[in-house]
């Protein structure tokens, strides 16, 4: 199975964070299958790859909860939402 979630990356006492998608049973800093995005929690910045993110969620990736809020935050939901009904 497949996961969205946080890849810590940075200095010490500056983390930052890459969303990967990457296999479940990998590490935290394991080998991602793919990077999706960036989230800066110092500065709130986030950059997402909308497309790439939502082909990980059809393909049914499941987002841990803190990159789901980043997700939410950013509306991707709404766009996979529309996606889905004109998929059916």
């Amino acid at each position: 199975m497949v996961k969205l979630r946080l890849k810590r990356c940075g200095r010490k006492q500056r983390a930052v964070y890459r969303i990967v998608a990457i296999d479940v049973r990998s590490r935290r800093e394991g080998r991602g299958l793919r990077k999706v995005g960036f989230y800066d929690p110092i500065t709130n910045q986030t950059y997402l790859n909308v497309p790439a993110i939502l082909y990980f969620l059809e393909k049914g990736a499941q987002p841990t909860e803190t990159v789901q809020d980043i997700l939410k935050k950013a509306g991707v939901f709404k766009e996979f939402g529309s996606n889905q009904t004109k998929l059916n």
